[in-house]
C-alpha cells in the first residue's frame, strides 16, 4: 500500500490530476474521523489518510468566528492522539477545533524493513489534513477564525509539527514541541552507539534501497541556517514554543539546543523552555527526561497564553497563509530542490535532483 523509500526520493507526496482524485467527503457534523484519500508518487496506488476532528462542543455547528484549527499529532510509533495533548481539553480551553491525523507510518515499530519517514512525508499528510478541514470549512461558508492556525505535537509528533511549519512556513500562528526530535542524525539514521537509543532504520550504503541520500538527511534538519533564513525572509512570524528535557536520552537536547540557538539567530520567534532536575515539583514536572509529564498540562502552562483567546498574547497570523498565498516554498539542498506546490487541491511536495540555483 505504501511507496517504497526509494521511490520517495525522487517524488515525495505528488497528487494526481484533480479529475482522477475523487472529491473530498464533507466534514461531519459531530466530532469523530473522515478519511480522504491522498497520493504519494504518481504511480502508487491511493492511500486513505484518517483525519480526525474534536470540535467546540463535539458540534460543527459549534464552530464560530473565533474559533481557530489546531493539529495535535502522535509520536512516533503512536496512532491518533497518542502522547499528544488532549484535543478535548484543548478545544474546550481555548475555542478550536482539534484535528488529529493517522499519518503515514503510523504506528510504525522497530524492525520494520523500511526506513522510518522522519517527518517527510508525515508533515505533507498534518498539511493535507489542515488543508482538508480550511477548504471544507471555507467551502461550506462555516465561519472560523483564519488568523488562529495552531499546531502541537509529542516526541516524533513535535518532529513532524516542526516538520509542517517549515513546509508551510507562513501558515501557522504558533506550534508547541513537546519532546520532539531536532534532526535525522547519524547515530539515529543508523542506531549507532552513544547517542540517542532511536533507531531509524537507514543505510549507508547507495545500493541499499534504505540509503539516506545527503538530500533527505538535510531536508529533516531543523536547524539548517539556510532553510532558517528562508523561512524567516519569507516572513515567518510563527511562535515556536519549545519544552524539552535536558537529560532527554531519547532526542538529545544538545542537538535541540543547536536548533532553537539557530532559530534564534536566524530572526525566528524562538521560545524554548529546556527542563532541568532543579525544576521537578513532582506535580506538573516529573522528571527532566523525555516525558517530563503530562503533556497537556505542560502545554496549557507554557503556551496557554499563546493560544487562549482570552490572553492578549494570543498569537494570530498577520498575513495570509501559504493555502491562501499558493506560492511555492523551495529548500535546495546539497544535490537538488524539495518544492512544496499550494493550490486549490492538496498541497504537494516534490523533490528535483540537479545542483540548486545559486541566491
Amino acid at each position: 500500500m505504501f511507496p517504497p523509500f526509494f521511490a520517495l526520493l525522487l517524488l515525495g507526496t505528488c497528487c494526481l490530476a484533480a479529475d482522477s482524485m475523487p472529491p473530498a467527503p464533507k466534514l461531519p457534523e459531530t466530532s469523530g474521523h473522515v478519511e480522504i484519500e491522498v497520493r504519494d508518487a504518481g504511480q502508487q496506488a491511493a492511500r486513505k489518510l484518517s483525519v480526525h476532528l474534536v470540535y467546540p462542543r463535539n458540534r460543527l455547528a459549534n464552530v464560530s468566528s473565533g474559533t481557530g484549527l489546531m493539529l495535535s499529532l502522535h509520536n512516533w510509533g503512536g496512532t491518533v492522539w497518542d502522547n499528544a495533548p488532549n484535543p478535548n481539553r484543548l478545544s474546550e480551553n481555548y475555542d478550536l477545533l482539534v484535528i488529529g491525523v493517522t499519518y503515514y507510518q503510523s504506528g510504525d515499530r522497530p524492525g520494520a524493513a523500511e526506513p522510518y519517514d522522519f517527518g517527510y512525508v508525515q508533515a505533507m499528510d498534518a498539511l493535507r489534513a489542515l488543508h482538508y478541514v480550511y477548504q471544507g470549512l471555507t467551502a461550506s461558508g462555516q465561519s472560523f477564525d483564519s488568523t488562529r492556525l495552531y499546531c502541537t505535537g509529542g516526541s516524533g509528533g513535535a518532529n513532524v509539527t516542526q516538520m509542517a511549519s517549515k513546509f508551510a512556513p507562513n501558515t501557522f500562528a504558533c506550534l508547541v514541541d513537546l519532546s520532539g526530535m531536532a534532526s535525522l542524525t547519524d547515530d539515529i539514521a543508523y542506531h549507532l552507539p552513544g547517542g540517542s537509543s532511536l533507531d531509524a532504520r537507514y543505510s549507508r550504503d547507495p545500493a541499499s534501497p534504505t540509503y539516506l541520500t545527503p538530500d533527505m538527511q538535510e531536508i529533516r534538519d531543523l536547524g539548517n541556517p539556510s532553510h532558517l533564513a528562508l523561512q524567516a525572509k519569507s516572513g515567518n512570524r510563527c511562535k515556536i514554543v519549545v519544552i524539552h528535557g535536558e537529560d532527554d536520552p531519547v532526542c538529545l537536547s544538545s542537538d535541540k539546543h543547536r536548533v532553537a540557538d539557530a532559530m534564534r539567530l536566524a530572526g525566528l520567534d524562538v521560545e524554548p523552555h529546556f527542563i532541568t532536575k532543579a525544576d521537578i515539583d513532582g506535580e506538573r514536572i516529573l522528571n527532566s527526561g523525555h516525558q517530563i509529564g503530562e503533556r497537556t498540562g505542560l502545554l496549557m502552562h507554557f503556551a496557554g497564553k499563546h493560544l487562549s483567546p482570552q490572553s492578549a498574547q494570543m498569537c494570530r497570523l498577520t498575513g495570509p497563509n501559504d493555502f491562501e498565498r499558493r506560492v511555492p516554498v523551495a529548500y535546495p539542498t546539497s544535490n537538488g530542490v524539495h518544492t512544496v506546490t499550494y493550490g486549490l487541491e492538496s498541497p504537494t511536495l516534490l523533490f528535483v535532483p540537479g545542483k540548486p540555483p545559486k541566491g
